[in-house]
């Protein structure tokens, strides 16, 4: 018999990996730390008997709670207001992110968005042989479905997701440079100082949820760009507070005003220029955030 001691061991050796499966299937920190606790639940209460392999049990078992609850939060996706966006992973930027959650690109929140085109059983098949490498009978065990059903699904997958986007690296000291840059424009109401750090086609995306104010549509352009910012920098407070943090892998920003979390934001590089900003406000988004400092600081 299999003790309770022994089984945590195990669920212990291939955590990482579940929530990793379940975190790209919701794209929310909470949800995806829930199915995970409920796979332990699970998997403490299996006869040893039904375990040949405690990845593939435990792989199948995560898997299949999430596709679960992606179709009960249907109608939640559907009826959103403004663009919706992932539950922010945050690290500090020198730490690093696990092997399982560092998979290719498929931890930035552009492609957990282009995951929302999928439906949930083409987003296990996707998922579960493009970034994590199953093999097809194993897929289809998992997804219970046939192994030339699994093969359309991950095709159609792949026509609908651009999966090889391409990743536009930023040195540590270009950050931080381009980070004060921002910052001091921002704060002066310097439009051409703003502008010259961003990109030709910068887009920013906002996610308020209907909960707090963001723009409900995305900001294309140089210019809108720069005046959006410079309009939410000068309705700041001095207790403002912001630092450069690692947002789903990537480099990103996260303030705090009055010693409340405001907003987290991944952004995207290209030729040394910001092309892309995705802002959450969303506050049930924000849950899991770390603490303002104790003092102010900026990037």
């Amino acid at each position: 018999m299999v003790t309770s001691t022994a089984h945590a061991e195990v669920f212990s050796q291939h955590r990482s990996l579940v929530f990793a499966i379940a975190y790209r299937m919701l794209g929310s920190v909470m949800d995806a730390e829930d199915m995970v606790q409920e796979t332990f639940l699970r998997w403490q209460g299996a006869p040893a008997d039904d375990v040949r392999s405690p990845k593939s049990y435990l792989s199948t078992v995560i898997t299949r709670l999430c596709i679960d609850q992606l179709r009960s939060a249907k109608a939640q996706r559907e009826q959103y207001i403004g663009p919706w966006l992932p539950e922010p992973l945050i690290t500090e930027e020198t730490a690093q992110i696990d092997e399982h959650l560092a998979l290719a690109d498929s931890l930035s929140m552009a492609f957990l968005v282009l995951l929302e085109r999928l439906s949930p059983l083409e987003r296990a098949a996707f998922l579960l042989r493009e970034v994590f490498d199953y093999p097809y009978p194993e897929i289809a065990r998992i997804v219970d479905k046939s192994e030339a059903n699994c093969r359309q699904m991950v095709h159609r997958a792949r026509e609908h997701i651009s999966a090889g986007e391409s990743r536009y690296e930023i040195t540590p000291e270009q950050l931080r440079e381009i980070s004060a840059r921002f910052v001091q424009a921002t704060s002066n109401g310097d439009m051409a100082g703003l502008i010259e750090l961003l990109s030709d086609d910068v887009t920013v995306w906002s996610d308020g949820g209907g909960k707090v104010p963001a723009a409900l549509n995305p900001i294309y352009g140089p210019a809108k760009v720069a005046r959006y910012f410079i309009g939410v920098a000068r309705k700041m407070p001095p207790s403002t507070q912001m630092r450069t943090v690692r947002v789903n892998g990537r480099p990103g920003f996260i303030t705090w005003v009055g010693g409340a979390i405001y907003m987290v934001a991944e952004v995207s590089f290209r030729n040394g220029k910001i092309d892309g900003m995705r802002v959450v406000r969303n506050p049930d988004k924000l849950k899991s955030a770390p603490a303002a400092p104790a003092a102010p600081m900026s990037s």
